[in-house]
């Protein structure tokens, strides 16, 4: 009597090697048993045998693709974006299985504080997030650079968000929205006297927020040339629709009339500005203990909203 196994290899086999009218039958046979349903070729065997060489070919295949299997393995990695950058790109599936779970678990296992107050219930859709999870990973973990100083995007090994930072960010009019914004990410320009600072930042549920309220209703125009790098969507610019506080420029330390910065129809904020030369000092009155979550290459601790992370 044949094996299950046996029965299992002699189908698949058929499936690859058959033509015509016998190709078709191994297709129907195949999808049969795949179902658990009695289309095998064999009567009444059919039902009973069918259903358990679909669950063990089921269970072959579904292991590594399996979301639970998944995530006890990125865990074990310490939830490192780079594997998972590269295992997003071996198929559609694994794809599938990384941006409807994967990347949420990477969120929230490395800023958790911070995805819990952007995804919780006073957010537009309590458990979502505005441009979906993927590119929160992203923007968490990636600096967009700054175009218009040649300052290419790259991989930001330490960052830290503040809500505190975003509200320097709102005008008084929009004072009831939650952002949270970085630091900026300082870089040298060959030929300047000043360091460009590159920043990024997200809000809560930004489909009900003041901000866009304000936008919408002023009929501010989108940007023809500009685009979110962390989810492609169209930008508004802060500064040409007049939201751009002074206080943006005081919280991050810039020279008063050199900011620049964009928000998406998703929510997602990214802007450049040219740094004031400022003192040690200085420096260390701005940074004060207001951060709500800090990314370090090196550590994962989510007591104190310790972040890791790459770029996607």
């Amino acid at each position: 009597m044949m094996s299950d196994g046996a029965r299992s290899v002699r189908l698949l086999r058929g499936v690859e090697g058959g033509g015509g009218s016998g190709n078709a039958n191994a297709n129907a046979a195949m999808a049969g048993q795949w179902d658990g349903g009695g289309g095998g070729g064999r009567g009444g065997e059919g039902e009973g045998e069918g259903g358990g060489i679909a669950a063990r070919i089921r269970g072959v295949n579904a292991g590594i693709m399996d979301e639970q299997v998944l995530a006890l393995v990125f865990r074990a990695l310490n939830w490192d974006p780079r594997a998972l950058c590269v295992m997003a790109r071996v198929s559609r599936r694994l794809r599938a299985v990384a941006e409807r779970v994967l990347w949420r678990e990477l969120c929230v296992s490395r800023a958790p504080r911070m995805v819990a107050a952007l995804s919780g219930p006073s957010a537009a859709a309590a458990g979502r997030i505005g441009g979906g999870w993927p590119a929160m990973a992203k923007l968490l973990f990636f600096c967009g650079g700054a175009a218009g100083a040649a300052v290419p995007g790259h991989f930001a090994p330490v960052s830290r968000f503040s809500k505190t930072s975003g509200r320097s960010f709102l005008s008084r009019r929009c004072a009831g929205d939650l952002l949270y914004v970085s630091d900026p990410c300082e870089h040298a320009v060959a030929g300047a006297a000043d360091d460009v600072g590159a920043y990024r930042g997200v809000f809560r549920g930004f489909m009900r927020s003041r901000t866009r309220a304000f936008l919408v209703g002023n009929r501010a125009p989108l940007e023809l040339r500009v685009r979110c790098p962390y989810c492609g969507a169209r930008v508004w610019s802060m500064t040409a629709a007049g939201l751009a506080p002074r206080s943006a420029c005081r919280r991050l330390g810039a020279n008063e009339g050199r900011l620049e910065y964009f928000v998406c129809v998703s929510g997602h904020l990214h802007g450049s500005c040219w740094l004031a030369r400022l003192s040690s000092s200085e420096g260390d009155d701005e940074r004060g203990a207001d951060s709500d979550c800090n990314s370090n290459s090196n550590s994962n601790d989510g007591q104190n909203g310790q972040v890791n992370g790459t770029s996607y």
